[in-house]
């Protein structure tokens, strides 16, 4: 598919087929894209952990209060239905300790050196990458993040290093039928801003 057709394509898919699982080779490649996105300093800080058993699945929705009942509604129903689900993690300390190296010099590890946080940028990144490449295999994809007071719940629940940074979650599957896509998202409530309004040329 051509860039620009997959950029005009992608949409956050909020419910899946169930009956449709996603081949072990297009999870392979969605997560290669991730690992081809770029890297300040090539630290290669961003990690994924792959959920796509029916059990590793249960024990994310449970670590983070997603279960049926008192907490169901339209979206969680919806994306409930992923049958995978990738979650997006990053070091703020690789990025310190890689600049810390000769070749960068900033030693002191002073975080206010960084114009911006580049470990969550680069997660940025890494999950875009696999948001496109989604669409690209004819896969449906939604990003989406953690509840702030779960991320210990899902670390603990899956072994996930207490230095890594929860940065959120890629769903895949196969959409369902147009018009049965869970929970309407902000799109559908909010009007697309124009260029005009914000791209800027040779000055603000």
């Amino acid at each position: 598919m051509e860039l620009a057709d997959a950029l005009a394509r992608r949409r956050m898919v909020r419910r899946y087929d169930p009956d449709a699982p996603v081949a072990a080779e297009a999870v392979d490649a969605v997560v290669a894209a991730a690992l081809r996105a770029p890297s300040a300093g090539f630290t290669q800080g961003v990690s994924l952990l792959v959920l796509a058993s029916p059990g590793e699945r249960e024990r994310f929705w449970t670590a983070t209060g997603g279960t049926p009942g008192e907490a169901s509604n339209r979206w969680l129903d919806g994306m409930r239905t992923a049958p995978v689900l990738v979650l997006v993690l990053t070091s703020r300390q690789a990025y310190l300790d890689r600049y810390a190296e000769a070749d960068k010099g900033w030693t002191d590890r002073d975080e206010d050196r960084w114009s911006a946080p580049y470990w969550f940028v680069d997660a940025g990144m890494a999950a875009m990458a696999m948001l496109l490449r989604a669409v690209d295999l004819g896969l449906g994809a939604c990003f989406f993040g953690v509840p702030a007071d779960r991320s210990d719940a899902v670390r603990a629940a899956f072994g996930v290093p207490v230095d890594l940074l929860d940065v959120g979650v890629v769903s895949l599957g196969h959409p369902v039928a147009q018009g049965d896509r869970g929970s309407r998202g902000s799109p559908s409530r909010r009007g697309r801003r124009p260029a005009e309004e914000l791209v800027h040329r040779g000055r603000w």
